[in-house]
Protein backbone atom coordinates (compact mmCIF):
# COMPACT_ATOMS: atom_id res chain seq x y z
CA UNK A 1 0.00 0.00 0.00
CA UNK A 2 1.69 3.20 -1.58
CA UNK A 3 1.78 6.08 1.45
CA UNK A 4 -0.54 9.15 0.72
CA UNK A 5 1.26 11.50 3.49
CA UNK A 6 3.73 13.39 2.99
CA UNK A 7 7.01 12.41 3.62
CA UNK A 8 10.79 14.55 4.65
CA UNK A 9 14.02 14.42 6.23
CA UNK A 10 14.11 13.98 9.30
CA UNK A 11 15.69 16.77 11.57
CA UNK A 12 18.70 15.73 11.56
CA UNK A 13 19.52 14.63 8.76
CA UNK A 14 18.31 18.18 7.42
CA UNK A 15 20.73 20.69 9.46
CA UNK A 16 19.38 23.87 7.96
CA UNK A 17 15.79 24.49 7.10
CA UNK A 18 15.35 25.68 3.39
CA UNK A 19 14.85 29.25 2.57
CA UNK A 20 11.18 30.69 2.86
CA UNK A 21 11.97 31.54 -1.52
CA UNK A 22 13.12 28.11 -1.65
CA UNK A 23 11.32 26.54 -5.17
CA UNK A 24 8.90 23.83 -4.69
CA UNK A 25 8.84 20.57 -6.97
CA UNK A 26 5.24 21.92 -8.52
CA UNK A 27 6.95 25.66 -9.55
CA UNK A 28 9.22 23.39 -11.31
CA UNK A 29 6.87 21.56 -13.56
CA UNK A 30 5.01 24.76 -13.99
CA UNK A 31 7.82 26.53 -15.45
CA UNK A 32 8.85 23.82 -17.75
CA UNK A 33 5.36 23.04 -19.09
CA UNK A 34 5.67 27.15 -20.21
CA UNK A 35 9.03 27.14 -21.77
CA UNK A 36 10.24 24.42 -22.52
CA UNK A 37 11.55 24.42 -25.86
CA UNK A 38 10.99 20.37 -26.52
CA UNK A 39 7.41 20.69 -25.37
CA UNK A 40 7.13 23.51 -27.69
CA UNK A 41 8.42 22.18 -30.64
CA UNK A 42 5.94 18.36 -30.29
CA UNK A 43 2.56 21.14 -30.24
CA UNK A 44 3.88 23.10 -32.71
CA UNK A 45 4.06 19.65 -34.58
CA UNK A 46 0.87 18.58 -33.65
CA UNK A 47 -0.45 21.62 -35.00
CA UNK A 48 0.19 20.69 -38.22
CA UNK A 49 -0.96 18.01 -37.92
CA UNK A 50 -4.26 19.16 -36.72
CA UNK A 51 -4.33 20.32 -40.23
CA UNK A 52 -4.77 17.53 -42.55
CA UNK A 53 -8.49 16.70 -41.73
CA UNK A 54 -8.92 20.39 -43.26
CA UNK A 55 -6.60 19.46 -46.59
CA UNK A 56 -8.59 15.73 -46.66
CA UNK A 57 -12.54 17.83 -46.67
CA UNK A 58 -11.16 19.92 -49.30
CA UNK A 59 -11.03 17.66 -51.72
CA UNK A 60 -14.94 17.30 -51.63
CA UNK A 61 -15.54 21.21 -52.00
CA UNK A 62 -15.84 23.98 -54.28
CA UNK A 63 -13.05 25.19 -56.16
CA UNK A 64 -12.61 27.54 -58.24
CA UNK A 65 -10.09 29.47 -60.32
CA UNK A 66 -9.24 31.99 -63.38
CA UNK A 67 -7.19 31.67 -66.04
CA UNK A 68 -6.28 34.68 -68.58
CA UNK A 69 -4.10 35.18 -71.70
CA UNK A 70 -2.41 37.71 -73.64
CA UNK A 71 -1.27 37.98 -77.25
CA UNK A 72 -0.49 39.91 -79.99
CA UNK A 73 -1.12 38.52 -83.69
CA UNK A 74 0.47 40.17 -86.85
CA UNK A 75 -2.25 40.82 -89.55
CA UNK A 76 0.01 42.12 -92.54
CA UNK A 77 0.39 45.43 -94.44
CA UNK A 78 -2.90 48.34 -95.26
CA UNK A 79 -2.82 49.62 -98.81
CA UNK A 80 0.30 52.20 -97.44
CA UNK A 81 2.12 49.39 -96.79
CA UNK A 82 2.47 49.73 -93.42
CA UNK A 83 2.31 46.68 -91.19
CA UNK A 84 -0.94 46.21 -88.96
CA UNK A 85 -1.52 43.75 -86.08
CA UNK A 86 -4.40 43.17 -83.56
CA UNK A 87 -3.70 42.54 -79.65
CA UNK A 88 -6.23 40.66 -77.58
CA UNK A 89 -6.74 39.47 -74.32
CA UNK A 90 -8.91 36.51 -73.33
CA UNK A 91 -9.69 35.43 -69.52
CA UNK A 92 -12.35 33.15 -68.05
CA UNK A 93 -13.69 31.65 -64.63
CA UNK A 94 -14.03 28.16 -63.89
CA UNK A 95 -15.60 26.01 -61.08
CA UNK A 96 -15.77 22.52 -60.14
CA UNK A 97 -18.19 20.93 -57.17
CA UNK A 98 -17.69 16.75 -56.18
CA UNK A 99 -20.88 15.45 -55.94
CA UNK A 100 -20.46 11.99 -55.59
CA UNK A 101 -16.61 10.76 -54.53
CA UNK A 102 -17.09 7.09 -53.88
CA UNK A 103 -16.01 7.34 -50.14
CA UNK A 104 -12.75 8.65 -50.53
CA UNK A 105 -12.86 12.14 -48.99
CA UNK A 106 -14.76 10.41 -46.33
CA UNK A 107 -12.30 7.78 -45.47
CA UNK A 108 -9.52 10.48 -45.87
CA UNK A 109 -11.14 12.43 -43.24
CA UNK A 110 -11.62 9.81 -40.94
CA UNK A 111 -7.95 8.54 -41.66
CA UNK A 112 -5.95 11.77 -41.01
CA UNK A 113 -8.73 12.49 -37.78
CA UNK A 114 -7.44 9.38 -36.39
CA UNK A 115 -3.54 10.22 -37.22
CA UNK A 116 -4.49 13.79 -35.41
CA UNK A 117 -6.00 11.62 -32.57
CA UNK A 118 -2.96 9.42 -32.35
CA UNK A 119 -0.62 12.63 -32.42
CA UNK A 120 -2.35 13.71 -29.47
CA UNK A 121 -1.75 10.75 -27.28
CA UNK A 122 1.69 10.73 -28.35
CA UNK A 123 2.13 14.50 -27.48
CA UNK A 124 0.94 13.65 -24.24
CA UNK A 125 3.85 10.93 -24.12
CA UNK A 126 6.39 13.54 -24.62
CA UNK A 127 4.90 16.31 -22.19
CA UNK A 128 4.78 13.09 -19.68
CA UNK A 129 8.63 12.47 -20.52
CA UNK A 130 9.62 15.89 -19.85
CA UNK A 131 7.75 16.21 -16.99
CA UNK A 132 9.00 13.06 -15.52
CA UNK A 133 12.79 14.40 -16.61
CA UNK A 134 11.73 17.77 -14.76
CA UNK A 135 11.03 15.19 -11.48
CA UNK A 136 14.87 13.66 -12.13
CA UNK A 137 16.60 16.96 -12.17
CA UNK A 138 15.13 18.32 -9.18
CA UNK A 139 15.77 15.19 -6.89
CA UNK A 140 19.22 15.16 -8.45
CA UNK A 141 19.75 18.64 -7.77
CA UNK A 142 17.95 18.46 -4.08
CA UNK A 143 20.42 15.45 -3.24
CA UNK A 144 23.42 17.42 -4.10
CA UNK A 145 22.36 19.84 -2.13
CA UNK A 146 21.67 18.19 0.84
CA UNK A 147 24.92 16.49 0.50
CA UNK A 148 26.74 20.12 0.40
CA UNK A 149 25.16 20.76 3.76
CA UNK A 150 25.99 17.46 5.26
CA UNK A 151 29.56 17.92 4.16
CA UNK A 152 29.78 21.53 5.33
CA UNK A 153 27.96 20.55 8.78
CA UNK A 154 30.43 17.30 9.27
CA UNK A 155 33.32 19.93 8.82
CA UNK A 156 31.75 22.50 11.71
CA UNK A 157 31.36 19.53 14.08
CA UNK A 158 34.86 18.15 13.08
CA UNK A 159 36.78 21.70 13.75
CA UNK A 160 34.81 21.39 17.27
CA UNK A 161 35.66 18.22 18.15
CA UNK A 162 39.52 18.92 16.89
CA UNK A 163 39.36 21.96 19.22
CA UNK A 164 38.15 19.69 21.74
CA UNK A 165 41.08 17.33 20.90
CA UNK A 166 43.54 19.77 20.95
CA UNK A 167 42.51 21.25 24.22
CA UNK A 168 42.54 17.39 26.02
CA UNK A 169 46.17 17.23 24.60
CA UNK A 170 46.71 20.15 26.13
CA UNK A 171 45.74 18.78 29.69
CA UNK A 172 47.94 15.87 29.08
CA UNK A 173 43.99 13.55 28.14
CA UNK A 174 44.75 13.44 24.38
CA UNK A 175 47.82 12.69 22.08
CA UNK A 176 49.21 13.61 18.52
CA UNK A 177 47.77 11.13 17.38
CA UNK A 178 44.02 12.25 18.85
CA UNK A 179 44.25 15.34 17.43
CA UNK A 180 46.13 14.30 13.67
CA UNK A 181 43.15 11.28 13.05
CA UNK A 182 40.78 14.41 13.75
CA UNK A 183 42.20 16.85 11.27
CA UNK A 184 42.64 13.69 8.71
CA UNK A 185 38.95 13.03 9.14
CA UNK A 186 37.88 16.64 8.84
CA UNK A 187 40.26 17.10 5.15
CA UNK A 188 38.79 14.00 3.76
CA UNK A 189 35.15 15.92 4.66
CA UNK A 190 36.58 19.09 3.07
CA UNK A 191 37.23 17.05 -0.24
CA UNK A 192 33.52 15.73 0.25
CA UNK A 193 32.53 18.90 -0.22
CA UNK A 194 34.60 19.82 -2.99
CA UNK A 195 33.13 16.71 -4.95
CA UNK A 196 29.46 17.45 -3.75
CA UNK A 197 29.99 21.24 -4.69
CA UNK A 198 31.08 19.95 -8.26
CA UNK A 199 28.10 17.73 -8.27
CA UNK A 200 25.69 20.67 -7.52
CA UNK A 201 27.08 22.73 -10.26
CA UNK A 202 26.61 19.87 -12.52
CA UNK A 203 23.25 18.91 -11.31
CA UNK A 204 21.70 22.70 -11.56
CA UNK A 205 23.27 22.72 -15.10
CA UNK A 206 21.09 19.43 -16.20
CA UNK A 207 18.04 21.59 -14.47
CA UNK A 208 18.36 24.61 -15.98
CA UNK A 209 17.90 23.43 -19.08
CA UNK A 210 15.13 21.36 -18.59
CA UNK A 211 13.15 23.75 -16.58
CA UNK A 212 14.32 26.93 -18.23
CA UNK A 213 15.82 28.92 -15.27
CA UNK A 214 18.24 29.07 -12.35
CA UNK A 215 17.03 26.40 -9.30
CA UNK A 216 18.32 28.50 -6.17
CA UNK A 217 17.64 26.68 -3.07
CA UNK A 218 15.15 23.68 -3.58
CA UNK A 219 11.86 22.67 -1.22
CA UNK A 220 12.95 19.27 0.42
CA UNK A 221 9.18 18.76 1.65
CA UNK A 222 7.42 16.54 -1.16
CA UNK A 223 3.76 15.42 -0.56
CA UNK A 224 3.25 12.14 -2.44
CA UNK A 225 0.76 12.82 -5.94
CA UNK A 226 -2.59 12.01 -4.92
CA UNK A 227 -2.86 10.28 -8.58
CA UNK A 228 -0.63 7.64 -7.38
CA UNK A 229 -2.33 4.23 -7.93
CA UNK A 230 -3.03 2.13 -4.51
CA UNK A 231 -2.56 -1.16 -5.16
CA UNK A 232 -0.50 -2.95 -8.37
CA UNK A 233 -4.01 -3.88 -9.96
CA UNK A 234 -4.96 0.06 -9.83
CA UNK A 235 -1.58 0.57 -11.68
CA UNK A 236 -2.26 -2.25 -14.32
CA UNK A 237 -5.54 -1.35 -15.08
CA UNK A 238 -4.38 2.87 -15.17
CA UNK A 239 -1.99 1.86 -17.84
CA UNK A 240 -4.19 -0.02 -19.60
CA UNK A 241 -6.69 2.73 -19.61
CA UNK A 242 -4.57 5.51 -20.19
CA UNK A 243 -1.24 5.31 -20.83
CA UNK A 244 -1.00 7.20 -24.05
CA UNK A 245 1.21 5.17 -26.11
CA UNK A 246 -1.18 2.41 -25.91
CA UNK A 247 -4.26 4.95 -26.56
CA UNK A 248 -2.07 6.51 -29.47
CA UNK A 249 -1.74 2.88 -31.00
CA UNK A 250 -5.32 2.21 -30.72
CA UNK A 251 -5.52 5.67 -32.91
CA UNK A 252 -3.79 4.43 -35.61
CA UNK A 253 -5.48 1.27 -35.91
CA UNK A 254 -8.77 3.85 -36.56
CA UNK A 255 -6.75 5.53 -39.55
CA UNK A 256 -5.78 2.32 -40.80
CA UNK A 257 -8.87 0.63 -41.20
CA UNK A 258 -9.73 4.31 -42.56
CA UNK A 259 -7.21 3.78 -44.79
CA UNK A 260 -8.84 0.42 -46.15
CA UNK A 261 -12.58 2.18 -47.12
CA UNK A 262 -10.19 4.85 -48.72
CA UNK A 263 -8.45 2.54 -50.86
CA UNK A 264 -11.49 0.53 -51.73
CA UNK A 265 -13.12 3.82 -52.30
CA UNK A 266 -11.13 4.04 -56.01
CA UNK A 267 -12.66 1.22 -57.33
CA UNK A 268 -16.20 3.95 -56.82
CA UNK A 269 -17.46 6.54 -59.87
CA UNK A 270 -16.78 10.06 -58.98
CA UNK A 271 -19.58 12.72 -60.04
CA UNK A 272 -18.54 16.14 -60.26
CA UNK A 273 -20.33 19.24 -61.40
CA UNK A 274 -18.74 21.92 -63.52
CA UNK A 275 -18.91 25.12 -65.61
CA UNK A 276 -17.29 28.22 -66.88
CA UNK A 277 -17.40 31.59 -68.24
CA UNK A 278 -15.66 33.31 -70.63
CA UNK A 279 -14.99 36.71 -72.47
CA UNK A 280 -12.27 38.41 -74.49
CA UNK A 281 -11.15 41.85 -75.76
CA UNK A 282 -9.22 42.69 -79.54
CA UNK A 283 -7.58 46.01 -79.94
CA UNK A 284 -6.56 46.38 -83.77
CA UNK A 285 -7.15 49.75 -85.86
CA UNK A 286 -7.40 51.79 -83.12
CA UNK A 287 -10.68 50.71 -81.75
CA UNK A 288 -11.01 47.60 -79.46
CA UNK A 289 -13.66 44.97 -80.23
CA UNK A 290 -14.81 42.53 -77.92
CA UNK A 291 -15.37 38.61 -78.44
CA UNK A 292 -18.59 36.73 -77.92
CA UNK A 293 -18.95 35.53 -73.94
CA UNK A 294 -19.09 32.11 -73.54
CA UNK A 295 -20.39 30.01 -70.60
CA UNK A 296 -21.01 26.35 -69.79
CA UNK A 297 -22.10 24.27 -67.07
CA UNK A 298 -22.43 20.08 -67.09
CA UNK A 299 -21.82 17.11 -65.06
CA UNK A 300 -19.22 14.92 -65.47
CA UNK A 301 -18.78 10.68 -64.90
CA UNK A 302 -15.50 9.30 -64.01
CA UNK A 303 -15.63 4.98 -63.96
CA UNK A 304 -12.35 3.09 -62.50
CA UNK A 305 -12.39 0.43 -65.30
CA UNK A 306 -8.92 -0.54 -65.65
CA UNK A 307 -6.36 -0.08 -63.23
CA UNK A 308 -3.71 -2.82 -64.26
CA UNK A 309 -4.23 -4.31 -60.26
CA UNK A 310 -3.20 -0.80 -58.65
CA UNK A 311 -6.13 -0.60 -56.61
CA UNK A 312 -6.56 -4.04 -55.62
CA UNK A 313 -2.79 -3.99 -54.86
CA UNK A 314 -3.44 -1.16 -52.39
CA UNK A 315 -6.12 -2.86 -50.66
CA UNK A 316 -4.34 -5.49 -49.84
CA UNK A 317 -1.20 -3.43 -48.65
CA UNK A 318 -3.47 -1.03 -46.35
CA UNK A 319 -5.23 -4.34 -44.96
CA UNK A 320 -1.89 -5.57 -44.21
CA UNK A 321 -0.77 -2.28 -42.34
CA UNK A 322 -4.12 -2.93 -40.46
CA UNK A 323 -3.46 -6.35 -39.36
CA UNK A 324 0.26 -4.92 -38.62
CA UNK A 325 -1.60 -2.03 -36.15
CA UNK A 326 -3.43 -4.16 -34.60
CA UNK A 327 -0.76 -6.77 -33.39
CA UNK A 328 1.26 -3.57 -32.49
CA UNK A 329 -1.63 -2.83 -29.82
CA UNK A 330 -1.04 -6.15 -28.27
CA UNK A 331 2.45 -5.36 -27.85
CA UNK A 332 1.88 -1.89 -26.92
CA UNK A 333 -0.38 -3.47 -23.87
CA UNK A 334 1.99 -5.76 -22.56
CA UNK A 335 5.20 -2.95 -22.51
CA UNK A 336 2.50 -0.56 -20.47
CA UNK A 337 1.85 -3.42 -18.09
CA UNK A 338 5.35 -4.11 -18.06
CA UNK A 339 6.04 -0.55 -17.66
CA UNK A 340 3.55 -0.43 -14.51
CA UNK A 341 4.80 -3.50 -12.95
CA UNK A 342 8.68 -2.13 -13.24
CA UNK A 343 7.51 1.46 -11.71
CA UNK A 344 5.70 -0.06 -9.04
CA UNK A 345 8.39 -2.58 -7.85
CA UNK A 346 10.82 0.42 -8.22
CA UNK A 347 8.32 2.45 -5.94
CA UNK A 348 8.29 -0.24 -2.96
CA UNK A 349 12.07 -0.96 -3.21
CA UNK A 350 12.63 2.93 -2.77
CA UNK A 351 10.05 3.39 0.03
CA UNK A 352 11.66 0.40 1.78
CA UNK A 353 15.26 1.92 1.41
CA UNK A 354 13.88 5.05 3.21
CA UNK A 355 11.96 3.55 5.61
CA UNK A 356 15.36 1.67 6.45
CA UNK A 357 17.84 4.70 5.96
CA UNK A 358 15.52 6.80 8.71
CA UNK A 359 15.56 4.33 10.94
CA UNK A 360 19.34 3.79 10.26
CA UNK A 361 19.91 7.76 10.45
CA UNK A 362 18.50 7.49 13.83
CA UNK A 363 20.18 4.98 15.00
CA UNK A 364 23.49 6.49 14.07
CA UNK A 365 22.67 9.68 15.55
CA UNK A 366 22.02 8.14 19.03
CA UNK A 367 25.32 6.40 18.64
CA UNK A 368 27.48 9.39 17.77
CA UNK A 369 25.86 11.46 21.03
CA UNK A 370 26.29 8.49 23.00
CA UNK A 371 30.37 8.12 21.92
CA UNK A 372 30.58 11.50 22.29
CA UNK A 373 29.46 11.69 25.96
CA UNK A 374 31.25 8.74 26.33
CA UNK A 375 34.79 10.22 24.94
CA UNK A 376 34.16 13.17 27.62
CA UNK A 377 34.40 10.43 30.14
CA UNK A 378 37.41 8.78 28.85
CA UNK A 379 35.45 5.40 27.69
CA UNK A 380 35.65 5.97 23.93
CA UNK A 381 38.65 6.45 21.97
CA UNK A 382 39.01 8.96 19.24
CA UNK A 383 38.87 5.95 16.26
CA UNK A 384 35.31 5.15 18.04
CA UNK A 385 34.34 9.00 17.44
CA UNK A 386 35.53 9.13 14.10
CA UNK A 387 33.64 5.60 13.34
CA UNK A 388 30.72 7.17 14.76
CA UNK A 389 30.66 10.50 12.96
CA UNK A 390 31.32 9.15 9.34
CA UNK A 391 28.61 6.29 10.01
CA UNK A 392 26.20 9.62 10.67
CA UNK A 393 27.21 11.58 7.83
CA UNK A 394 26.48 8.20 5.49
CA UNK A 395 23.57 7.70 7.17
CA UNK A 396 22.59 11.21 6.22
CA UNK A 397 23.20 10.71 2.93
CA UNK A 398 21.75 7.66 2.82
CA UNK A 399 18.27 8.93 3.95
CA UNK A 400 18.86 12.27 1.34
CA UNK A 401 19.28 9.25 -1.52
CA UNK A 402 16.36 7.08 -0.32
CA UNK A 403 14.22 10.56 -0.40
CA UNK A 404 14.59 11.73 -4.14
CA UNK A 405 14.86 7.73 -5.41
CA UNK A 406 11.00 8.13 -3.47
CA UNK A 407 10.59 10.81 -5.88
CA UNK A 408 12.15 9.76 -9.03
CA UNK A 409 9.64 5.84 -8.62
CA UNK A 410 6.73 8.23 -7.86
CA UNK A 411 7.16 10.04 -11.05
CA UNK A 412 7.94 6.80 -13.29
CA UNK A 413 4.70 5.41 -11.53
CA UNK A 414 2.71 8.15 -12.59
CA UNK A 415 3.92 8.13 -16.30
CA UNK A 416 3.63 4.34 -16.87
CA UNK A 417 0.33 4.63 -15.21
CA UNK A 418 -0.64 7.83 -17.83
CA UNK A 419 -0.70 10.43 -14.83
CA UNK A 420 1.56 12.56 -15.09
CA UNK A 421 0.75 16.31 -16.16
CA UNK A 422 1.27 19.39 -15.23
CA UNK A 423 -0.66 18.66 -11.80
CA UNK A 424 0.75 15.71 -10.67
CA UNK A 425 2.24 16.62 -7.79
CA UNK A 426 0.01 19.61 -7.00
Amino acid sequence: MIKRAGWLLLGAALVVAAPASAETLREAIAAAWEDNPELAAARARQDALAETPNQARAAGRLTAGATGTAGYDRLGSDNTGVRTGASSVLGGVTATLPIWTGGRVASAVRATGGDVAAGGEALRDIEADVLERVVGAYADLLYTQQAVEVARVGIARLDSQVAEAKSRYGLGQATKTDVAQLEAQRASVVSNLVDAEGAVAAAAAAYRAIVGREAGALEPTIAAPTALPRTLADAREAAEAGHPLLLAQRRRVEAAVARIDQARAERAPAIDLGGGYGRGVQWAGGGANGFDSAANAGLSLRVPLLTGGLVASRVRQAEANARAERFTVDAAARGVVRAADTAWASLIAAQGRFKASSEGLRAADLALKGVRAEYGFGLRSTIDILVADQSYRAAQLAVARAQVDVLIAQAALLRATGRMGPGAFD
